[in-house]
């Protein structure tokens, strides 16, 4: 197929960058239905209810099959690489069953060669949760579950539409604690009519859970929500900051670092493939609507999946899944490269962005004295990173490296 293919074979042929070696490679794969929709999220998410056929149930064996040929139709674009991590997101995947997640991991492992002790990760929602479900996960391989918990306060969670309370947060935390070695833990700040007590409670709460990792995410009024249309009343920006010092302040106190902008961490417990992400490595993205990022030795293609999952599903079962495919051209990859790696609090090894792009460090020259001179980064001639002051005013940094 691979050698046949005038497709893949434009992959191959030379181009603008060269690459020596490609980068560690991930697969994300999109469940994209949930229970409810809130409010703020702007994912390609679907209420489940809307996907219920004449027959009332949902589409998953059509759905898994689906998405086992879209990975049959993408493995000649990753012949013998390994995948180290694999992400199921949404949506909220942890409505389908477990034995459902069984299977898809059994046609995962089939296809692709996964590392012995790959990172497999799956969102779950406390909404869903049921006595043994997230033991039935754990069996079917599931190594590490994110649970979207937001908050434990009951009226912040109906303000935000959760499908959950603040009594099956804490129910679903004990189940997980069980089961799981290492897990995350999601809560959001800023929410409407919070106060920073609030938030204290809400962070003394999660973490006496003694959550491995913790994701805080400051609430935002993303475009084509439901709150960008009615948009609700949110903390002042000096609130929002000091949420945010208290953030920082606590998890540090409980032995947490923050090794990403909104990720903190015990030793031995950072999130693989987010990490993947931010230092550019590849991405294969599979489902409706998934993105991906995969890399060749002189080109870097992105990828789409159709967003609506019956359309979606109908160009996967014919081995055409994605909806489109561009190359990254050259002067764009700079900036790419810099809005995923300033993340990390450590930064990252110069040598690193010409093994990722492809390209000399000499592109970066020109943002990078600016930002130095700004007191925005650091650097020593090998390592660049973000000081403190450019961690708070990282999209500023970023910018620098726009084309």
């Amino acid at each position: 197929m691979a050698a046949t293919n005038p497709q893949v074979l434009q992959r191959y042929r030379p181009g603008q960058l060269n690459l020596t070696a490609l980068p560690p490679l991930s697969l994300y794969v999109h469940l994209p239905w949930c229970l409810k929709k809130c409010p703020y999220c702007d994912f390609n998410s679907h209420e489940w209810g809307a996907a219920r056929g004449e027959t009332g149930d949902m589409p998953w064996e059509r759905y898994l099959q689906a998405l086992r040929t879209d990975l049959e139709s993408s493995l000649p674009l990753v012949w013998g690489r390994t995948v180290h991590s694999v992400f199921i997101g949404g949506g909220t995947p942890s409505l389908f069953a477990p034995e459902a997640i069984d299977r898809l991991l059994a046609d995962i492992r089939s296809l692709l060669r996964l590392e012995a002790d790959a990172e497999i990760t799956l969102e779950a929602n406390p909404g869903t949760f049921e006595q043994d479900r997230f033991k039935g996960l754990r069996q079917a391989g599931v190594t590490r579950l994110s649970v979207g918990v937001q908050s434990f306060n009951d009226r912040h969670l109906k303000v935000i539409g959760r499908v959950h309370d603040g009594a099956q947060a804490r129910a679903a935390l004990d189940e997980v604690a069980a089961h799981f070695g290492t897990f995350n833990l999601d809560l959001m700040y800023a929410l409407p009519g919070q106060s920073l007590d609030e938030l204290a409670h809400d962070l003394d709460t999660a973490l006496s859970y003694r959550p491995p990792h913790l994701s805080v995410y400051h609430l935002t009024l993303e475009p084509n929500t439901w709150f960008a249309k009615h948009p609700p009343a949110l903390p002042d920006d000096d609130t929002a900051s000091d949420m945010l010092d208290l953030i920082t302040e606590r998890t540090a106190s409980h032995g947490m670092e923050r090794y990403e902008v909104s990720a903190y961490a015990r030793p031995g417990h950072r999130c693989w493939h987010n990490t993947n992400y931010w230092q550019f490595g590849d991405y294969l993205g599979i489902g409706a609507g998934a993105h991906g990022k995969l890399s060749f030795a002189h080109r870097i293609v992105r990828q789409v999946r159709w967003r609506e999952p019956r359309l979606y599903m109908d160009h996967a079962l014919q081995g055409k899944p994605w909806a489109s495919e561009t190359e990254v051209a050259a002067a764009d990859l700079p900036f790419e490269f810099m809005l995923n790696a300033l993340r990390l609090r450590e930064g990252f090894a110069l040598s690193l962005f010409g093994e990722r792009t492809g390209l000399p460090v000499t592109a970066l020259s020109a943002g990078l004295q600016q930002a130095l001179r700004q007191g925005w980064l650091a650097a020593d001639g090998r390592r660049v990173q973000p000081t403190a002051q450019g961690f708070d005013f990282l999209s500023d940094v970023q910018a620098l490296f726009l084309p």
